[in-house]
């Protein structure tokens, strides 16, 4: 495929052809006047073709906004892009496109697709794009606009399929590494769509769930997880105390423990601090033994 690359076209101010434009009506309008009044035949062949100029003139005119561009396309050629705001004058045979270049949003519907474990998910994006080469984005292919939704939603779907929704903090996921995501979508969907002459400006996850259907049981998984988590947590940190409380008895040598006695205070530490409910304090009036 020949790619067509954006250049500058040549082109008139608007003004200066508007000048030429009113020299050109009073001509035709002394001309006529003349052969009115003298009944000069030979002067038609000077005024028919200066009156088909006269009227050729006007299609020639084009505003450009802020932000946009004109593509200029002669006889089917294309002979260049005017991105410079202003009044302008091109050949009038010439055909002149709009192309917007303004920062647009591309906001895809919810999509059901099956994360790296298998694990139906739901999941949307936001894609922040403008385009940056007209031409490509007219003549490499067919409507640009739709290309980009196309494109789009595919690098979303592959991106998802990728990723497992939910996984240990040391491991990659959708759910947890938002900016990760966010720059993985970003260059995924700038290398579908650089051939349209598009730059992605920015791309994030929108929406992010579980299908309904396995929604329900996918909630109870994460609790689960997520109680054995903080219960893992629990009994590192009451280990910790225990260690250290021995250590500091030992030391300071506040009291002496035999084997026994200090699995007996580890129990009694532990079931203290690792127990859900508040634990009840039992006060040995006798011995250890009794």
């Amino acid at each position: 495929m020949n790619t067509v690359t954006e250049f500058k076209a040549k082109g008139m101010s608007g003004y200066s052809a508007l000048v030429l434009q009113v020299i050109l009506i009073a001509c035709n309008a002394y001309l006529i006047y003349y052969i009115g009044s003298t009944e000069t035949i030979k002067l038609l062949w000077v005024e028919i073709p200066l009156f088909v100029v006269t009227l050729l003139v006007p299609f020639g005119f084009f505003v450009v906004q802020p932000n946009e561009a004109r593509v200029l396309v002669l006889f089917g050629k294309y002979i260049g892009t005017v991105r410079e705001t202003g009044f302008w004058y091109a050949n009038p045979f010439a055909v002149k496109r709009h192309v917007s270049l303004r920062i647009r949003n591309f906001n895809s519907e919810k999509i059901k697709v099956n994360d790296m474990h298998g694990n139906p998910i739901e999941i949307a994006a936001v894609v922040v794009w403008s385009v940056v080469d007209s031409a490509r984005a007219l003549f490499d292919v067919e409507h640009y606009e739709h290309f980009v939704a196309i494109q789009s939603e595919t690098a979303i779907r592959a991106l998802a399929s990728e990723y497992p929704y939910d996984a240990e903090e040391d491991v990659a996921s959708l759910r947890a590494r938002p900016q990760e995501i966010a720059e993985r979508m970003q260059h995924q969907v700038q290398n579908r769509l650089e051939i349209a002459g598009v730059e992605v400006k920015d791309a994030r996850i929108s929406h992010l769930a579980y299908s309904p259907e396995i929604a329900q049981t996918m909630l109870r998984r994460q609790q689960a997880q997520a109680v054995i988590a903080a219960r893992k947590k629990i009994v590192e940190g009451a280990v910790g105390m225990v260690d250290q409380a021995l250590r500091t008895l030992s030391e300071q040598k506040i009291v002496q423990l035999d084997e026994e006695k200090k699995a007996t205070m580890v129990n009694n530490l532990l079931v203290a601090l690792v127990s859900e409910s508040q634990a009840q304090p039992v006060i040995n009036t006798g011995t250890l033994y009794q």
